[in-house]
């Protein structure tokens, strides 16, 4: 096991983060915060009370993304940065062209943030030059023209075909789960400062951003008898049902200065999975648990990925159409990052069929076939060096659901049944195409692993030998490890789990992934963290040709 130092500790933490909440965010009562609504007083200023964000970043566009406090016009303007992080100054000539070449700001102007959208607007920008670092300054204008709060951040834009193509990202996934939310005692969810020191090009979440079936209290005990004390707003009390409860889940997560602080200045690129809305969900699912008054899951689903949607930065076309700006959108979408990497984000939620045994001998749908064929076809034209593919569920891990599976896999090592057969088709016709370096990097599972999946191991094997890491939780009770299935022959080449439901509080048992590509794609060095910044497990890959 390596050691990392990190300015980061929790040590170091515990003073420095716990005062910013404390002076940051509103309080009312002993750990209570102010709701999260927004609600302008006539006449004030507008204010960013969730910070802002930047997502989905290529070589050639971002997106940037915020929240008012009240109605209001977003406003963007960019600012190029040289080598030494100074910006560049123009001569007075090419004004407004060169989208930041020449030292002239870039701005943009967003649609309005109204109620109708939670207060929050995005806006695209377009054009970029590849390879180039911006400070960002977003803001809004009131209906007299007044203009809030300024937020800050930045961004680069992904390598160009004439850089060496190096950069780093990290992943992980669960956000305030299993009753963990902003505890100011620990410097809230400092994992997320944890992952920032690292300096990252970009961050991958792989779902899990919000518990919208775990209620945030003011205190809950731990498994070793200590007690975790909450900052709690009236959304995160009870379940989310209603769509103001599912904004307030994500609002709420907004309201940590460590993720305010990562997202204003590392991209995010995010996928969805089931505690966006509820446990272990599929489609017409009817709940029996007496939480829910609601009980039918595609009502619940339909607000929870509204509210998903409007909170993430996400560059989807249809997302960014004329219109309010958050029309209904393909979550499962290809993010460019430069000649040695594509992210091919999944979407392993919304189509996916019942939690059955899984012994089905016909195929049962996981991704469905649009988006099946949709990701063979973007992996056979993909010219990068490599592939990586952000799942939300890992691939044999058995992930049990009552009497069913959750998971991809059945528990059972045989031939293909069930859902597996639709991930069979996707494995054979990788290989049929010759695609190379292919790396699935996913969470859910409350633990880190590292996983080799061979067909001289498997029970199919029409397929290539690939690689999957596993990272989480981020701040969320940890789990694991769980039994793995041997259809697709893996095997687990490390694996770390903190104590069943353990907190955060520590951090030893929450996990991230940092993923160093090196120039040219040479290399592609896959790192498991824990909280603290300590290296867990390192593997590095090298490219087939």
């Amino acid at each position: 096991m390596d050691s990392l130092s990190s300015p980061n500790r929790r040590s170091l933490l515990k003073g420095a983060a716990a005062a910013a909440l404390a002076t940051s965010l509103p309080v009312a009562g002993s750990a209570s915060a102010a709701p999260a609504a927004p609600s302008a007083p006539v006449g004030s200023r507008l204010t960013l009370p969730s910070g802002l964000q930047t997502g989905d970043v290529t070589s050639r566009s971002a997106v940037l993304w915020s929240r008012a406090s009240g109605e209001g016009r977003l406003h963007a303007v960019l600012h190029a940065l040289d080598s030494q992080g100074e910006r560049i100054i123009g001569n007075g000539r090419g004004r407004g062209k060169d989208n930041g070449r020449n030292g002239h700001p870039i701005t943009l102007r967003g649609p309005w943030a109204t109620a109708e959208t939670d207060f929050t607007a995005r806006v695209s920008a377009k054009g970029l030059p590849d390879g180039t670092t911006f400070e960002t300054e977003v803001y809004f204008e009131d209906e007299n023209g007044r203009r809030s709060e300024v937020g800050a951040g930045r961004f680069s834009t992904a390598p160009g075909k004439r850089s060496d193509g190096a950069q780093t990202f990290v992943w992980t996934a669960d956000t305030a789960g299993q009753g963990y939310g902003i505890n100011p005692d620990v410097g809230g969810m400092f994992g997320y400062e944890t992952m920032r020191s690292f300096s990252p090009d970009f961050f991958l979440h792989a779902g899990d951003t919000i518990y919208a079936d775990g209620p945030i209290t003011e205190s809950l005990e731990e498994p070793d008898g200590a007690v975790w004390r909450n900052l709690v707003t009236e959304e995160v009390a009870k379940v989310a049902e209603t769509l103001r409860e599912f904004r307030g889940r994500h609002s709420y997560n907004l309201m940590d200065e460590n993720i305010r602080a990562m997202y204003a200045e590392v991209p995010v690129i995010a996928t969805w999975d089931d505690h966006e809305t509820t446990n272990n969900w599929w489609a017409g699912e009817v709940l029996t648990d007496e939480q829910y008054t609601v009980r039918d899951v595609n009502t619940l689903a339909a607000r929870g990925r509204r509210a998903w949607q409007e909170y993430q930065p996400i560059a989807e076309v249809r997302a960014l159409s004329p219109g309010s700006g958050f029309e209904p959108e393909r979550i499962y979408r290809l993010i460019e990052r430069g000649p040695d990497l594509d992210v091919f984000v999944l979407d392993m939620r919304t189509h996916k069929g019942e939690n059955t045994n899984g012994l089905e001998q016909q195929a049962t749908p996981i991704l469905g076939e649009e988006q099946l064929q949709w990701l063979l076809k973007g992996l056979r034209r993909s010219q990068a060096t490599w592939k990586v593919i952000l799942a939300d569920l890992p691939l044999g891990i058995v992930v049990p659901d009552g009497a069913g599976q959750e998971s991809i896999s059945n528990a059972e090592n045989g031939a293909p049944l069930g859902r597996e057969l639709e991930l069979a088709r996707l494995l054979s016709g990788i290989k049929t195409q010759k695609t190379k370096n292919i790396v699935f990097l996913t969470g859910d599972v409350h633990y880190c692993a590292a996983h080799h999946y061979s067909p001289e191991r498997a029970a199919f094997t029409d397929f290539d030998p690939f690689w999957e890491f596993v990272a989480g939780p981020i701040n969320a009770g940890s789990f694991g490890p769980n039994e793995m299935d041997g259809t697709f022959g893996p095997q687990v080449d490390f694996q770390k789990a903190g104590p069943a439901l353990g907190s955060p509080r520590d951090g030893a048992g929450q996990f991230f992934g940092r993923v160093q590509i090196a120039p040219q794609g040479d290399e592609f060095t896959v790192e498991l963290i824990d909280a603290n910044g300590d290296v867990q497990y390192t593997r590095t890959l090298i490219p087939q040709h």
